[in-house]
C-alpha cells in the first residue's frame, strides 16, 4: 500500500508495516491519472471469478498459486516474501525517449502485511484481503515506480511536500564524459528526492542534499518505491538490518525476502524464476570492490519477448526502461545482460 509522509519524515506505523492492497488517496488518483494519459487505460480483459479458487504448491522456490475455477492463474505467493503478484487487466509500459520496446502485461504487485506462509489461504485474513486485492485498480508498485519516469507529473501531499513526479539521477560530476557510468553523481537517495529529513526506525536521522533534491540512484529509487511509498521498512546503512539497507549490494545480499538467483560471479545460466516486482542486481562497474552495483525491478517480456527491467541510471538521468547505455534487457549478448548477478523477491 502506498503512504505519504508524516510531518516530520519519520515513518508512521502504517509505512513500517506495509499494507495488503492500494495505495494512499493522493498517490492513486495523481499516479493513475498519468498513466492512463500516457499509455491507454488498461484493457478490459480481466474479469475477478466470483466462484471459489483452487490453490496449488509449487516448489523452487515454494509457493502457492491461486487459480480461478477456469484454471485461469490469479495470483503467486512466495514463502517469505511480502510481494504478491496479482493478475489484473493488461496495462502497457513503454517510454519512446529511450526506447521502442514496449510491454503489456497482466501482472499487477502488491505488498501483503507480512510474509507468505504456506496455508496462510485458510485463514480469516485471506479470505476478506483476496478478493479485495484482485479487484483493486489503485497503482501498485510498477505503477508507482512509473511515477517517477518521463513524462510523470509532479504530485503534492496536502502539505506541499512533493512526493512524485520526473525524477533525476544526480547531480553532474565535472570532467566526466556523457558517456560514462560516472557521468551524474550517485549518493542521492528517497529523501534526497524528496527534500525533506528522514529519521529511521533505530533513530538514525538524515537530511538531504540541497543539489540532489528530486534525485534518486539505483538503490535509492528501489527504497523511494518499496520502501517509503509501498511501506517496506528500510534502514539507513549497508549492515543488516530491519528492511532494505542502502546500497544495491547491500539489498541484494541482506534484505528480506527471497533470494531467487545467488551470486556465481557469472551471468546465471536461467532467469525462469523471474516475476515482475522481482529486484534484479548487476555488476557493470568494473573494479567495483562489492562486485554488485546496479538493481533495478523486473517488469516481465516486452512484445519481441525480451525480459526487461525498470531501474534509475545515469545515461538516462533516472528511472527508465529504455536502452540508454546499453539494452536493457536480461537476455542476449547486451551490456546489463551480460552484468546480470542476482535476483531477490522482497
Amino acid at each position: 500500500m502506498g503512504t505519504t509522509p508524516t510531518p516530520s519524515g519519520r515513518p508512521s506505523r502504517r509505512q513500517i508495516l506495509g499494507a495488503a492492497a492500494g495505495l494512499a488517496a493522493a498517490g492513486a488518483v495523481g499516479g493513475y491519472a498519468w498513466h492512463r494519459s500516457r499509455s491507454g487505460a488498461p484493457d478490459s480483459d480481466f474479469s475477478v471469478p466470483t466462484g471459489g479458487f483452487r490453490f496449488e504448491r509449487s516448489t523452487a522456490p515454494a509457493r502457492t498459486v491461486v487459480r480461478a475455477a477456469d484454471g485461469r492463474a490469479l495470483a503467486t505467493f512466495t514463502d517469505g516474501a511480502r510481494t504478491a503478484l496479482l493478475a489484473g487487466p493488461t496495462r502497457t509500459w513503454s517510454e519512446p525517449r529511450t526506447t521502442g520496446a514496449v510491454v503489456h502485461s497482466d501482472a499487477w504487485v502488491r505488498l501483503m502485511g507480512g510474509a507468505w506462509t504456506q496455508g496462510k489461504e485458510r485463514t480469516a485474513w485471506f479470505r476478506e484481503w483476496f478478493p479485495k486485492v484482485l479487484a483493486d485498480r489503485s497503482p501498485d508498485a510498477i505503477a508507482v515506480a512509473f511515477q517517477y519516469g518521463d513524462g510523470a507529473d509532479d504530485r503534492h501531499t496536502a502539505a506541499g511536500l512533493r512526493y512524485a513526479g520526473k525524477a533525476h539521477f544526480g547531480p553532474l560530476v565535472p570532467g566526466q564524459s556523457p558517456t560514462s557510468f560516472h557521468y551524474r553523481d550517485e549518493k542521492s537517495d528517497f529523501y534526497d528526492y524528496l527534500g525533506t529529513p528522514w529519521t529511521f526506525p533505530d533513530g538514525t536521522r538524515r537530511h538531504p542534499e540541497k543539489e540532489r533534491y528530486g534525485d534518486v540512484d539505483c538503490s535509492g529509487f528501489m527504497r523511494l518505491v518499496w520502501g517509503y511509498r509501498m511501506g517496506y521498512p528500510m534502514h539507513a546503512t549497508n549492515s543488516p538490518g530491519i528492511g532494505l539497507p542502502r546500497r544495491a549490494y547491500a539489498i541484494a545480499s541482506r534484505a528480506p525476502g527471497v533470494l531467487l538467483i545467488p551470486n556465481t560471479g557469472q551471468r546465471p545460466a536461467d532467469i525462469g524464476l523471474l516475476l515482475p516486482g522481482d529486484l534484479v542486481f548487476f555488476a557493470i562497474d568494473i573494479g567495483r570492490p562489492h562486485g554488485i552495483d546496479h538493481c533495478g525491478m523486473y517488469l516481465g517480456p516486452d512484445i519481441d519477448g525480451h525480459p526487461r527491467f525498470y531501474s534509475s541510471r545515469s545515461r538516462a538521468n533516472g528511472p527508465t526502461m529504455g536502452d540508454l547505455a546499453g539494452r536493457a534487457t536480461l537476455d542476449g549478448h547486451g551490456f546489463y545482460a551480460q552484468g546480470l548477478r542476482m535476483a531477490r523477491r522482497l
